[in-house]
């Protein structure tokens, strides 16, 4: 289930991508499953069509989903390596902040500053 929260920082497009990778990522969402048309969602959440567009165009850059055309789009194999991918790169940082001595808090924030999700003071 996808929820938008209108009153949220985070753009309504940006909501959509993260919920969406985060079903891929968690397997909810199963390879090759066939995921609404961009019309259809717009609707089904109350959003503008281009938004929905981008968060589909996000996802088939990070190879989390693929189009068919006509057919449509689906939850890529290649999600799963995107997300090997990602596991190997959180290895080795989590090696680096080791052997550098950083706080594993400070670690955290370092990343989500880098994703551009740094806490607010």
């Amino acid at each position: 289930m996808i929820v938008i929260d209108a009153a949220s920082p985070t753009p309504p497009y940006e909501q959509l991508r993260a919920q969406l990778a985060r079903q891929i990522q968690d397997r909810s969402l199963a390879v090759g499953t066939r995921l609404p048309t961009i019309r259809r969602l717009a609707a089904d959440l109350g959003l503008a069509v281009n938004t929905v567009g981008r968060a589909y165009r996000e996802l088939e850059e990070a190879g989390m989903i693929e189009t068919r055309g006509r057919a449509g789009s689906f939850v890529a194999a290649a999600g799963e390596q995107a997300l090997e991918q990602a596991r190997r790169a959180a290895r080795d940082y989590a090696a680096v902040i080791a052997s550098v001595g950083i706080d594993p808090t400070e670690a955290i924030r370092i990343v989500e500053a880098a994703l551009g999700h740094a806490p607010t003071p």
